[in-house]
């Protein structure tokens, strides 16, 4: 019994030095915020909580990704199982965007992960460790295969400049939207179902636009 107790009490720290770490990460990014701030953010006597539950800040920021990401690819499986027309370039979007922002509703507000995943993103070596994590489940990997045999003549250069900005895209908006919730600022939708149509717009325009040729 006093072992169980003891794995409970480890299970109910990690999770307060998780929701702490991504709210203030979110806030001042990830560099800034010492182990020792996310500690007592987390109300841990002691300071070296996050080293021993966590071990290093990239272990952190991987513990806080697979956090949210499993409860996204498993919306994001139920999505790909409804697909309806493997053609339409718009339905393979919709599996990328929707379980995200689907998944920040269900949060309800205030919500820190859009803002907490773009400052990751500022990092090289923590933007390595959300795409590893992303490249790792199989929905997303079928999604972006899916949208890619809908576009078999786009050049290979122009593939991988497209799918960047439509990440950027996704990030951003979502992490502007959370912004701007968390704040009570308006938003240009007002919700994350809309918001989701939008971006998906905007996408499926990024990815069905004419190519130019470079001079």
């Amino acid at each position: 019994m006093e072992r169980t107790d003891r794995i409970e009490q480890a299970g109910g720290t990690r999770e307060r030095i998780l929701c702490a770490a991504e709210r203030l990460f979110a806030e001042h990014g990830v560099h800034v915020v010492s182990n020792r701030r996310v500690s007592e953010a987390a109300q841990q006597g002691n300071n070296a909580a996050v080293g021993y539950h966590f071990g290093t800040k990239a272990d952190l920021v991987r513990a806080i990704t697979r956090k949210h990401c499993g409860q996204i690819e498993e919306t994001r499986a139920r999505l790909l199982a409804g697909m309806k027309d493997p053609t339409d370039i718009g339905e393979w979007v919709a599996c990328l965007v929707r379980p995200t922002t689907g998944h920040l509703a269900r949060l309800g507000s205030p919500t820190w992960f859009a803002r907490f995943c773009a400052q990751v993103m500022t990092d090289p070596a923590l933007q390595d460790i959300m795409a590893e994590e992303s490249l790792a489940c199989p929905p997303t990997l079928r999604a972006l295969e899916g949208l890619n045999t809908c576009l078999p003549d786009l050049p290979a250069e122009v593939r991988a400049e497209r799918a960047a900005m439509s990440r950027t895209l996704i990030l951003h908006t979502c992490a502007e939207r959370e912004r701007a919730l968390a704040t009570g600022t308006a938003a240009p939708r007002t919700n994350w179902h809309d918001t989701a149509t939008g971006l998906i717009d905007a996408i499926v325009g990024i990815w069905t636009a004419p190519v130019t040729p470079c001079r």
